[in-house]
């Protein structure tokens, strides 16, 4: 299973989303809570290409983007094998 990281916020609805999904499939994931941890936010937008909302998905190292495209991946059947290369 691939190590999956996400940056969010507590006050967040597509982060509650994004980890129920993932939750849900049941994958471990990290979380940096940038509310909580200001000092992490301008690592987050650098590897997220510029991306300044949350959250931001990361798996395997490879950003995913955001709650829309996680699920988006789920929908195409893609983020199993994602999850599992």
């Amino acid at each position: 299973m691939q190590t999956v990281e996400i940056y969010t916020s507590p006050l967040c609805g597509y982060c509650h989303a994004a980890k129920r999904l993932l939750s849900q499939k049941g994958v471990s994931f990290s979380e940096v809570d940038v509310l909580a941890n200001p000092d992490r936010k301008p690592e987050m937008i650098q590897r997220a290409h510029g991306a300044r909302t949350v959250p931001q998905i990361f798996v395997g190292g490879v950003h995913v983007g955001g709650c829309d495209e996680l699920h988006a991946l789920d929908r195409a059947g893609k983020l199993d094998s994602l999850l599992n290369a």
